[in-house]
């Protein structure tokens, strides 16, 4: 096939296509541009077999990309995406965790209190942690001194990595509805214990002082992942009139959305564990300022997200962005 030859035959079309994806259309131009468009494609198939790259196939290939963008639309701008996600997306996915979020913080606290309280009342349970001398130095040196025995930026990354890791665990292991549990007990009895030796050195008021500053907005981050985790379980468990594989799609892509935003909430507590906790501050002043990042996420979560839930959001993605959700009865 000659590719000149094409041109000249084709050119008027391949210009009136131009102009259409240049033009406001009606309803009739807009048919016209699909027909055009279907023409324009399937010369430019012919000259890509026949001849391969040249400059005829190049124009056809311009005029087309211009036609597709008419038809698909541009783009969102990433300040309109971020401004959906942070608006509406991310706040309504945390709001539908609210609930399961609030009875994993009772069972939390229900078991670091229970565990605490265990092993403070029995000196010979405590003795079996270790040596004396050893629990003493824990309570009265070791467990201040973590918080300021490195850099407060070296010691911020350090714990909001950590953090995000445990964070991460019961979103990727979620599915399981076994790891999110263990995650949370493991860390509530660990602190139970800390609470317990803290406790028989009389030391449970220092244990408090210095958690509570980061550990309020760190500990509800952890609780929501947890929720997150199960959630998706839950999903698979009980899909209701959607499919499973569905289900998992739709509780997956909100739940990414949750681990996204808690990396900065993770962050936050991150920074008032670093710059805060340990350092020399009125104590009133460290706890006001812990409470008031956890207000401040409480208030997104709550408030901003009952509003994106009465919007219709439920965290997930987009129809262009998801796909077409397949119908289903009831």
């Amino acid at each position: 096939m000659d590719a000149d030859a094409l041109a000249d035959a084709r050119r008027a079309e391949w210009d009136r296509l131009d102009e259409l994806s240049r033009s406001r259309l009606d309803g009739q131009g807009v048919d016209e541009l699909i027909l055009r468009y279907r023409a324009a494609s399937a010369d430019l198939a012919e000259l890509k077999t026949s001849v391969g790259d040249s400059p005829q196939s190049a124009y056809v290939s311009s005029v087309l990309s211009r036609a597709r963008l008419r038809l698909t639309g541009a783009p969102e701008s990433i300040l309109t995406q971020a401004r959906r996600f942070f608006v509406d997306q991310l706040p309504a996915a945390l709001y539908r965790l609210r609930w399961t979020t609030l009875v994993i913080a009772a069972v939390f606290v229900a078991i670091t209190v229970g565990v605490g309280a265990w092993l403070a009342s029995d000196p010979a349970l405590v003795a079996t942690l270790g040596a004396a001398d050893f629990l003493e130095q824990y309570a009265e040196e070791s467990f201040t001194d973590y918080y300021t025995e490195n850099p407060a930026a070296v010691f911020a990354g350090m714990v909001w990595t950590n953090n995000a890791w445990i964070a991460a665990q019961c979103v990727l292991f979620g599915i399981t509805g076994i790891w999110p549990i263990y995650v949370i007990v493991q860390n509530a009895f660990g602190l139970g214990v800390s609470a317990g030796v803290m406790a028989a050195y009389d030391r449970l008021d220092v244990m408090v002082l210095y958690i509570l500053p980061h550990g309020l907005l760190e500990m509800t981050s952890i609780f929501v992942a947890a929720a997150g985790g199960l959630h998706l379980f839950w999903a698979w468990v009980a899909p209701g009139p959607r499919t499973r594989p569905a289900a998992l799609a739709q509780e997956g892509r909100a739940l990414a959305t949750v681990a996204i935003g808690l990396v900065f909430a993770l962050f936050l507590s991150g920074l008032v564990e670093g710059f805060v906790t340990g350092w020399s501050l009125p104590w009133p002043v460290k706890i006001g300022i812990g409470a008031a990042a956890l207000a401040v996420f409480l208030v997104y979560m709550l408030l901003v997200g009952r509003r994106a839930y009465e919007r219709g959001e439920r965290g997930d993605l987009l129809e262009y962005e998801a796909g077409t959700p397949q119908l289903t009865a009831g």
